[in-house]
């Protein structure tokens, strides 16, 4: 079974209705459906509650991070050994802290495929399966 790990440029996406939120969407979709599951680092997670905390306040914070994910069995707590994998990931391939989360929890598993929105990724997508959503359209204001 397919396990989707969604970095939280993809939520974003989602949640904006922007290109690829389609595809979020169906993979939300699968997962309720059971044809697929869906991972997110504790740390990308983190990232999606202080965006949606930063424009919309505390109270539609938590109700809108519960319908994305009902159940928080999908996120991956950010333990000392993913910690150590991220700062290598980060400091070999000059990346993100944030997105090596996201990057080291997608080579956990050949299954595991990466969704995101972030093109910062090209560099590293021979370390593991990673879909990029499409870019955003040029005509946004």
């Amino acid at each position: 079974m397919t396990v989707y790990v969604l970095d939280s440029s993809a939520l974003i996406r989602y949640l904006d209705k922007e290109a690829g939120g389609e595809r979020v969407k169906a993979i939300l979709k699968a997962c309720v459906t059971g044809q697929a599951e869906i991972r997110i680092s504790a740390v990308q997670w983190g990232e999606v509650a202080g965006n949606l905390r930063k424009r919309f306040g505390a109270e539609e914070e938590g109700s809108i991070l519960s319908s994305l994910l009902p159940s928080e069995a999908g996120i991956v707590p950010a333990s000392g050994e993913r910690a150590v994998r991220a700062a290598e990931l980060r400091v070999d391939h000059k990346m993100a802290y944030a997105d090596a989360f996201a990057l080291n929890l997608a080579m956990d598993s050949p299954q595991h495929v990466l969704v995101t929105a972030d093109y910062g990724f090209k560099p590293v997508d021979n370390l593991a399966q990673i879909e990029f959503l499409p870019a955003r359209s040029s005509s946004r204001p």
